[in-house]
């Protein structure tokens, strides 16, 4: 519509169907705003309404804005201006904001580039609340690069602003215009910020209007994802927001964290958004200390409503999760780095009773040896609770005991709370501490600001000091220095100070005004603003408790900062705070608060430590073993498990439970051995622990680490909150469920190994079950990492004493990297100061570097790394060697004995090494030979020592299975003897290393000098070339696509391309990734004259493609596996070449970009895999020429692949539809009889075959008697719009007694293969189907009988010859024209199959090695030679240019030579199109011809592998695939072909084929139920033929795949990488057929997106997972992805017929509410209409629950054009939807009615009547009502 385009601006989505609306109302809106405005007479309730509705009804319920209580009624609700639309959802606000709410901009004021400011006036419409604020300013600024801050305040009077200690002290360093980040929306005011590099919008306020009164501010904004974290504190049970209408409120509370969504004890109104798999982020942080809600919901967006201040916002940009984390930090405060020691584990409990029995509990668990460095006592130390005393009687040695535990190396720490008692001490002594406080007038005072506010706690009658006045801060730093000389500690723990209080407000109550009980209270825990606390108008030094309220916990912080400074000095002490805000982690640590032990509150605690590392508090965990209730054996030995893991480890229970030490449950309890083996593990590791807090400190850094941190572009780890991450480099999966030792976790894509095992895992990038029985932790160590280790003891203090060590994790590359920080784990300031050591430790090509990069600090306790563990180490080390750096690079050999290494767990141990510490090494090993590199030097059978030495290789037994024994020395091969490189490419020669003697095949002699070309044709293609130079070698003639000019611009290319010199080698490496996807460095390169052998280390172990054979899988199994490649007609079996040829592969590397790799060649070959990963090439003639194409994504890698091939030929329609055929037809009634009992059953059904017995003596172009009706059949299917396929071989008959124009005229155009001349002028004969004349075939008689009588000669054409070519179509066409009516041609038997070997008599002329080479690859019955089934190889043929090439070298390009002909034959003799199927096919057939998977056999296997075959032709380039349905030879069974039915009909080329002598098998053989169910699977992929029309669109222009496997659309699931038994319709249709007997389920996985079941249009809510489907016989299962739209037409009995009806969508939504489509339409049969541009291409979009149309390309005929029929939109929601409208090209409205199912939110737009035509733009917009 005209108005979209206007201007720049991008209208929201909100604003665009407003402006829709008002534009058709305009005459009757403009009378009622105007009388609105001036409140004229006249203007009724109703007539407001009216103007309320009209603005109502165009807001969709997610992007709603409530602006009240739920609870509020419709009156209230317009009293406000506001618009009330009652749901069916209660989440969903009823009452929301109109239109005419909010501030418009006044003035706007840019003094530099980085300053905004703004002056801003409300908008004329009631109040909220009252007191709304006129005018207001705006003030935004660039404060960094990364930070953003805008402020918006009331223009005239100052308001209460967060008075933060750290972040009014930065200075701003802008570096970018404000304007590439925000922008402002003048009327109404709003903000747009977006991300400066690419404009996505992050945070866009103009969604809603901005509210700001005296005591109510709100503010909204659209956000660009779902993926939200943080806001706090509470207890979120996922870590990831459900944003689907939640609403947290934020005022720091004494509350139990017991799982509702109430406020707690924290203020954070902080949260980050991670945007896409980019990984990049934003944070928004609301500096506001007010009480506050935060809502949550579904458009994504957030609401802010606050009581009070300002509206001050920092956003921060970060491309990582963790870089947003780091630039908080930078804002509020770096966490501070904890002493050493308060990293060991602790002892607390609420109420010991008395000293002695802390003493029994330190005592019995230093007895069990466990590690424990810290005791605490709770207030029942205290004298009645009051702080600064101690109990005399129960505690009256508590003076020594900090001594008592100092003597072992352990700590004390004790508790304070903020409220102190105003009654005396025992004995009526006074209470100095408050009497000292009293004096200095210390206290929170009630609203006159003198009389100290009165409150209880646990002492009784209580006042609470001001901890924001200056003479509150000297008091208690005076008291606390006072309490410290009498008991003496080491740190302090702070509780209580939210401020908690047990009356409620004061003991006076609170008076009735406007802070204790404001206009508007936000959904706090019993949304009461005094509830447990002071009353909201008690006066602070910063303000009125109302405002500063939630600062009570973090002045008290900073007040007990001074505190221990003054008495810790330079020792840096610890604090832990209950109550906390925004860089309180500056400071002090935090506990998750008083917990109950459940299995609840055990799962909860890890998002609510992975949210306090957003928040800058790193030094956090949860009460272990759970603070209120008692505890269960299980539970706390599974919590003593995981809290060994928290960064702060404390076991804490309360007054009246059970003890729960670890000691209490027994010396030799499994709890105890449990607890032991994991806090040793914390204390070896606790170096890498103070080192991640070292980084926080320095770098903002998370410690407890989301695992999406990390890895964010696995959308699989988004919502991961059952496992955690150390930093970078420690993954922890604990058991949290009782009972279980079996958890369900997710492995990230990266190598890892298990800690305990020290084995690497097989599994990466998926959800894996591990086992972990009762006394065992998930923990595992990440590839890449170094890790240092201390030996642990029972505290730090004396594990500080113990030596150093190195965990070394090698990575996919083998290279690693990590660091150490060290100091005295004491002092205030090390890092300020210097004084420390700092490591940085990495491991490349073997060399393990300790470089010291700060040497600030000597370790008093003489430290050495005495143990280094290397884990992924491939093979044993030969020698390993240090250089001390430090001490002029001196060099020594580690002994034998100092060196162990495990060949099972691939781990060396180095021990004994003495390595000081604080001085920088190198530690370098080296490898003895790897076993898995061996290149097999003896590929044949039969290897011995003697044969293989005679080769000059070496022999080696291996204990590895099919591991070669005789393999290559590391230099055998080529060396580089002269290159040139230039922006083009290289040239290269290179010579044989003579040292070694010949490949060992004295028939095919080597040759010594060789050519290398390296061409880089484009930025993701290139290729490289070996001949020889000297001699004219076999070149395959098959035309390529290659650029017309390389690309010569380095920056450009995705590779990079080094030379090995000796051995020769190619390496290519992904810029991007730095892996090599290509290094034949490998020893063994070979090139003889009819033997040539290269070898490549591969990027990973996925590898996919090669063929033609049957593979087992789709992802090849590289455990020493070798596939033959030579053209044959052979049967689909394992490990046996078939009919095509397709040297290509793609390859999948670890990082999930994906390359392909062709070798075009055309000899016989074959490829070996092994697990280095490695691939090898052999093969018997002709040259290496690789091409090379980069992707970097999995269909990219095949569109590329396709344009160098050729694109796949676009098929005519009806070739779409299902077609039926069998071997063994007796006559042409049996067709007829056929055709009409598939017309009676209503089965659709668009194409009949005829195998070869509808031939005469199975002659091409010759009918059989039996059939003399068939053309008249053809005839009369045609016209009832089916068409017909006959089959063709090449073999022409050469002994017929009556003239055969077919061979007579072939014969007189000499089209027939012949041998060479020098040898013979005759025709190499064959014997294949057709039979002598004049004679009976006794079929009883063996095969090779009736082979020998009855079988004439044959003669094979050769299609290179243009004569052939012209021979073939003049046959064809008379066959047409004379005979029999046709619409396509399968061509068959062309590899070239022959009943006789070699030729008749078997005496192939010429050299014999050609018939049986020096070296056979593993082909099919090998020992019969090359000649086996087809010609002799010195069979002559002749190219199109002339020249003369052997058949032994062009073999397997018979069937490619074959099809172009047939191809053009088809098209040039209908005139239409067609379709040509073959069975012989090599790189670029598809270009030409569909495919068939061959002769297949009725077994339950063959289902599954059908899926690998066609999915391996989307590699090679042949879209149109498929297999026999129901299979070609043997019976059928009745389940299977049901089975096979249900999955053929998915088949791109979707025919039921069966063989001669076999009973029947197409659909109505066998009963009505087996019919029935063909016709309804069929049915579906008849409705669904416009989709699969347009993917074949897509292949045919783009080169993108139909069949595609789930990896090519996410191949970030690690999960999608070996699924080959459920495959895609391009990117939207997920087929789960059945595969297995008696199935009547199956398990298939659905991918990280949303699905709808096709069935029955429901969600079905499960992403990335594997689930079980029900599977009844008459059922397969069919999903469409959300976000795409399919276009479908009511099915008919055949296309001709079902092109005619209307065309319907079907419109499946995305999680966020959009989908896209498109169509390609054209006559269905016209030739090249694509080139001709006699199609239709459209697009379809959804957004904003509106359809759109836009017609990319119109050159449709007028007789081809569609209507548009029904639309489904799935996914509509369950708000009901009642006005539907569809615009049409014209601009002409049109009302709909739809019919919106709310229970599977599916809804139905039926739009045929109005005949709007789908070549034209259209809209269709769906709303609800008011």
């Amino acid at each position: 519509m005209a108005f979209l385009k206007m201007g720049k601006r991008r209208f929201s989505e909100l604003e665009v169907t407003l402006m829709v609306m008002l534009t058709l109302m305009f005459v009757t809106a403009i009378t009622l705003i105007v009388l609105f405005v001036t409140k004229g007479p006249g203007v009724s309730k109703d007539a407001k309404n009216m103007r309320v509705m009209a603005i109502v009804m165009v807001v969709k319920s997610m992007i709603r804005i409530s602006t009240m209580s739920m609870s509020l009624q419709q009156q209230r609700c317009e009293q406000r201006g506001c618009c009330w639309a009652p749901l069916d959802e209660r989440s969903v606000p009823w009452c929301f904001f109109s239109t005419n709410h909010g501030y418009t901009v006044e003035s706007v004021e840019q003094m530099d580039p980085y300053v905004m400011k703004a002056h801003l006036k409300r908008m004329a419409s009631p109040s909220l609340f009252g007191a709304d604020i006129q005018e207001l300013s705006f003030h935004a600024e660039m404060q960094s690069n990364n930070r953003l801050r805008f402020k918006i305040s009331d223009a005239n009077r100052q308001r209460f602003e967060v008075p933060h200690e750290h972040v009014s002290s930065l200075n701003s360093h802008p570096s970018s215009p404000i304007s590439n980040t925000l922008e402002i929306t003048h009327k109404p005011f709003g903000l747009t910020v977006r991300r400066k590099e690419n404009k996505k919008v992050l945070f866009n306020t103009t969604m809603a209007p901005l509210v700001f009164a005296d005591q109510y501010l709100q503010l909204s904004a659209k956000l660009p994802s779902h993926n939200i974290y943080g806001l706090g504190e509470h207890v979120h049970k996922q870590y990831r927001h459900d944003t689907n209408w939640k609403t947290w409120p934020i005022f720091t509370r004494d509350a139990f964290p017991n799982g509702g969504t109430h406020n707690l004890y924290g203020h954070y109104p902080f949260f980050l958004c991670l945007e896409d798999v980019s990984g990049k982020s934003f944070g928004v942080f609301l500096m506001n200390s007010n009480a506050m809600e935060v809502i949550l919901q579904p458009a994504p967006a957030v609401t802010y409503r606050t009581i009070g201040g300002v509206l001050d916002f920092y956003i921060l940009f970060g491309d990582t999760p963790e870089q947003v984390v780091q630039e908080f930090l930078e804002l509020i405060g770096r966490p501070v780095i904890p002493p050493y020691w308060s990293l060991g584990f602790q002892l607390s409990r609420w109420d010991y009773g008395s000293l002695n029995e802390v003493k029994k509990t330190v005592e019995r668990n230093r007895a069990v040896g466990l590690p424990y460095d810290i005791q605490y006592t709770d207030i029942d130390y205290m004298e009645d609770k009051k702080d600064f005393t101690y109990d005399k009687v129960k505690f009256s040695e508590l003076p020594q005991f900090a001594d008592y535990l100092h003597e072992k190396g352990q700590r004390y720490i004790l508790i304070l709370d903020p409220a102190i008692a105003t009654n005396k001490r025992v004995g009526d002594a006074p209470y100095e501490s408050y009497d000292r406080g009293t004096e200095k007038n210390a206290w929170v005072t009630e609203s006159d600001g003198k009389t100290p506010l009165l409150g209880e706690v646990w002492p009784g009658e209580t006042v609470f000091p001001d901890y924001t006045s200056q003479n509150c801060i000297d008091w208690w730093v005076d008291e606390y220095e006072q309490f410290y000389r009498e008991i003496k500690h080491d740190a302090l723990w702070i509780d209580m100070n939210e401020v908690a209080n047990f009356k409620k407000g004061s003991n006076k109550g609170c008076a009735d005004n406007n802070l204790n009980y404001p206009p508007y209270t936000p959904k706090i825990l019993d949304e009461v603003m005094y509830s447990k606390t002071l009353c909201m108008d008690a006066k602070q030094a910063w303000g009125n408790h109302y405002d500063v309220h939630s600062l009570y916990g973090y002045s008290m912080v900073l007040a007990s900062e001074k505190a221990l400074q003054r008495v810790f000095a330079g020792n840096r002490s610890l604090m832990l705070t209950r109550s906390s805000f925004p860089g309180v982690g500056k400071y002090s640590g935090h506990w998750l608060g008083d917990n109950a032990a459940n299995w609840n509150d055990i799962k909860w605690a890890i998002p609510g430590m992975l949210e306090f590392g957003l928040f800058g508090v790193p030094y956090i965990g949860a009460d272990i073993c759970g603070f209120f209730d008692d505890t269960s054996e299980e539970l706390c030995r599974r919590w003593m498990q995981v809290g060994a893991f928290y960064p702060f480890s404390r076991n804490h229970n309360a007054q009246g439970y059970k003890p729960q030490d670890p000691a209490v449950f027994g010396p030799d309890s499994a709890l105890v051995e449990s607890s032991k083996h994991y806090l040793m593990i914390r204390y070896t590791l606790l170096p890498y622990l103070y080192t991640l807090f070292y980084k926080a400190h320095t770098a903002g850094e998370t410690v407890v680490r989301p695992v999406m941190h990390e890895f964010y572009s696995d959308s699989s780890t988004w919502g991961v909150d059952r496992q955690f991450l150390w930093g970078k480099h420690l993954l922890i999966t604990p058991v949290l469920d009782p009972g279980v030792e079996k958890v369900w976790a997710y492995i990230p894509d990266a190598v890892w190994y298990d800690y305990d095992t020290m084995e690497r895992v097989t599994d990466r990038g998926q959800h894996v079950e591990l086992h972990l029985p009762g006394d065992k932790l998930g923990l595992h160590i990440r590839g890449g990492a170094i890790l240092p280790t201390q030996t642990a003891n029972v505290t730090t203090t004396y594990s500080r004493h113990n030596p150093m060590g190195l965990i070394v994790a090698l990575d996919d590359n083998n290279q690693a990297a990590g660091e150490l920080f060290w100091d005295d784990g004491d002092s205030r300031d090390t890092v300020k100061t210097g004084n420390y050591i700092h490591y940085k430790f990495t491991v490349v090509d073997g060399v393990l570097t300790m470089q010291v990069t700060h040497d600030g600090y000597r370790d008093p306790n003489n430290l050495k790394f005495e143990k280094i563990t290397v884990f992924g180490l491939s093979q044993p080390p030969t020698n390993v060697s240090v250089t001390h750096v430090t001490n002029g690079n001196s060099t020594t050999t580690v002994p034998d004995t100092n060196i162990e290494y495990d060949r099972v767990k691939k781990v060396m141990f180095l021990s004994g090494l003495s390595l000081t510490f604080g001085e920088t090494y190198l530690v370098e090993w080296d490898l003895e030979v790897e076993e898995n590199p061996r290149i097999d030097c003896h590929p044949e059978e039969h290897a011995d020592e003697a044969k293989c030495k005679a080769r000059g290789c070496i022999w080696e037994p291996s204990n590895i299975k099919d591991a070669p024994w005789c393999f290559y020395p590391k230099d055998y091969g080529y060396t580089v003897t002269a290159a040139n490189e230039t922006n083009l490419g290289m040239t290269i020669d290179i010579t044989r290393n003579k040292k070694y003697r010949s490949s060992g095949r004295p028939e095919s002699p080597d040759i010594d000098t060789l050519r290398v070309e390296i061409r880089y044709h484009s930025s993701d293609m290139l290729q490289f070339k070996i001949w020889d130079p000297t001699t004219d070698r076999y070149e395959v003639p098959v035309p390529l696509s290659v650029p017309a000019a390389p690309e010569t611009n380095e920056n450009k290319r995705l590779y990079k391309v080094h030379v090995t010199n000796n051995p020769f080698g190619i390496q290519v490496v992904r810029k991007s990734t730095g892996t090599k996807i290509w290094d034949s460095s490998l020893p063994g390169f070979t090139f003889s004259d009819m033997f040539i052998q290269v070898s490549t280390r591969l990027s990973s172990e996925f590898v996919f493609g090669f063929g033609e054979t049957e593979h087992p899988t789709y992802k090849h199994n590289l455990n020493y596996h070798t596939w033959g490649m030579f053209a044959k007609d052979q049967p689909p079996g394992y490990k046996m070449n078939c009919y095509g040829v397709h040297p290509f592969y793609m390859g999948l590397e670890t990082t999930t970009d994906a390359h392909g790799v062709l070798l075009l060649n055309s000899n016989a070959m074959d490829v070996t895999f092994q697990p280095t990963p490695a691939l090898t090439y052999r093969t018997v003639g002709g040259i290496l020429d690789f091409y090379m194409v980069l992707g970097p994504t999995p269909e990219m890698v095949v569109q590329e692949y396709t344009a160098l091939i050729g694109r796949p030929v676009l098929p005519a329609y009806w070739s779409l539809g299902f077609q039926l055929c069998r071997y063994g037809y007796t006559n042409d009634q049996e067709i007829s009889d056929l055709y009409r009992d598939m017309r009676e059953a209503g089965i659709p059904y668009d194409v009949q075959y005829a195998d070869i017995d509808y031939m005469d003596r199975q002659l091409d172009f010759v009918l059989d008697p039996e059939f003399a009706g068939l053309p008249a059949l053809v005839d009369r299917m045609r016209t009832e719009g089916m068409r017909f396929i006959f089959i063709l071989d090449p073999a022409i008959s050469g002994n017929e007694t009556l003239p055969y124009p077919a061979f007579d005229r072939g014969q007189a155009a000499d089209v027939f293969i012949k041998w060479p001349k020098d040898l013979s002028d005759e025709i190499v004969w064959g014997k294949v189907w057709p039979d002598y004349p004049n004679v009976t075939v006794n079929e009883s008689l063996d095969w090779d009988s009736q082979v020998k009588l009855y079988r004439a000669y044959s003669a094979f054409p050769d299609f290179f010859r243009t004569a052939t070519a012209k021979w073939w179509r003049q046959e064809i066409k008379d066959f047409y024209e004379t005979c029999m009516k046709f619409d396509g041609i399968w061509i068959d038997m062309n590899e070239p199959a022959s009943f006789v070997h070699g030729t008749v008599g078997g005496k192939c002329l010429g050299d014999p090695l050609l018939e049986n080479p020096p070296y056979m690859p593993p082909l099919e019955s090998k020992h019969l030679g090359l000649n086996h089934k087809t010609l002799c190889m010195n069979s002559e043929q002749i190219l199109s240019d002339g020249k003369k090439v052997r058949h032994y070298d062009v073999h397997s390009l018979y069937g490619w030579s074959h099809t172009k002909p047939t191809y053009d034959a088809v098209r040039d003799v209908t005139g239409k199109r067609g379709i040509v199927v073959t069975r012989s096919t090599y790189p670029s057939s598809g270009v030409w011809a569909g495919h068939w998977l061959g002769d297949n056999a009725a077994s339950w296997d063959q289902l599954y592998k059908s899926i690998i075959g066609m999915m391996e032709f989307s590699l090679f380039g042949i879209s149109y695939t498929g297999a026999d349905i129901c299979g070609f030879f043997n019976n059928a069974e009745y389940e299977m072909c049901l089975r096979w039915m249900q999955l053929g009909a998915f088949y791109p080329y979707s025919r039921n084929h069966n063989g001669k002598g076999n009973p029947r098998q197409d659909p109505v053989s066998w009963n009505t139920t087996f019919s029935e169910a063909s016709r309804d699977v069929l049915n579906i992929r008849y409705t669904l033929l416009p989709y699969l029309y347009t993917l074949m669109f897509e292949a045919h222009t783009k080169g993108s795949t139909v069949v595609r496997p789930l990896l090519h659309e996410f191949v970030n699931d690690r999960n999608t990488w070996e699924v080959y038994k459920q495959f895609l319709w391009g990117p939207a249709l997920l087929i789960t057929p059945v595969l297995d007997q008696g199935a009547r389920h199956v398990d298939g996985y659905v991918p990280d997106a949303r699905w709808y079941d096709f069935h029955t249009a429901r969600d079905i809510g499960v992403h990335g997972q594997i689930i079980r489907m029900p599977a009844p016989m008459d059922h397969i299962n069919l999903h469409i992805r959300g976000g795409y739209i399919l276009p479908w037409q009511k099915p008919e009995n055949n296309t001709f017929y079902s092109r005619k009806n209307p065309l319907g969508l079907i419109v499946a939504l995305s999680d966020s509410g959009t989908a896209q489509g498109s169509l390609f339409w054209d006559d269905g049969e016209g030739i090249d209409t694509v080139q001709r541009e006699q199609y239709l291409l459209t697009s379809f979009a959804a957004a904003s629950s509106t359809l759109s149309n836009q017609v990319v390309h119109n050159g449709l005929a007028a007789a081809d054009r569609l209507i548009l029929g029904v639309v489904k939109v799935w996914g509509a929601g369950s708000v009901k939807i009642t006005e539907v409208t569809l615009t049409d090209g014209t601009e002409t409205a049109h009302p709909l009615t739809p019919q919106h199912n709310l229970d599977t939110q599916e809804l139905l737009i039926d739009a045929t009547a109005k005949s709007v035509r789908v070549d034209q733009p259209f809209s269709i917009t769906w709303r609800t009502t008011v």
